[in-house]
């Protein structure tokens, strides 16, 4: 599956978001993810924490990598489009590379409103895109997680749970 470079990794941040632990730093996490900002301060932090508990969660259930039926789709964008709202970004073209590309905010955007516009949109963008069932729970740990495989069927976060499963699976049949 093809992302453009915000929409992608910036949905990888909201599931990395709402997968952070409450003592995680989030400084590397966002830098992990291409946020190449002043870290926020104590208060952003808190402010980008429940921003991924209320916002960005809701909008990664367990779909089993299949098409969402007609009212999980509906809740799901209803999800999105919360998000969204409560992002108030102004996408608007941005040359700072020499390449016309999208930013959701302006230049001098402070960290946390950019986080918060650049996942909002990048949800809208995997859910209107490609397809709402790409944001996704592990069917073994619950973790959110972004389906960019080319097949979109992906029910796990990593090889790993899928490979942990699969042996106790195995395990609990022997």
């Amino acid at each position: 599956m093809q992302f453009n470079h915000y929409g992608g990794e910036a949905a990888r941040l909201a599931a990395a978001l709402v997968n952070a632990g409450p003592a995680d730093d989030l400084s590397p996490l966002l830098r992990a993810h291409g946020i190449h900002r002043p870290p926020p301060g104590p208060r952003g932090v808190r402010e980008l924490r429940a921003w991924a508990r209320e916002r960005l969660a809701p909008c990664f259930t367990a779909s089993g990598g299949r098409p969402l039926v007609p009212e999980a789709l509906a809740e799901r964008c209803a999800h999105v489009n919360s998000a969204l709202e409560q992002a108030a970004s102004l996408p608007r073209v941005s040359l700072h590379d020499g390449t016309p590309h999208l930013h959701y905010g302006p230049e001098d955007q402070e960290t946390v409103g950019h986080v918060k516009a650049s996942t909002a949109a990048a949800l809208a963008y995997v859910v209107c895109a490609s397809s709402a069932h790409r944001l996704g729970r592990c069917a073994r740990c619950g973790a959110a997680y972004v389906d960019t495989s080319r097949a979109g069927r992906r029910t796990y976060c990593t090889v790993r749970c899928a490979n942990n499963d699969a042996v106790a699976r195995h395990r609990g049949r022997a």
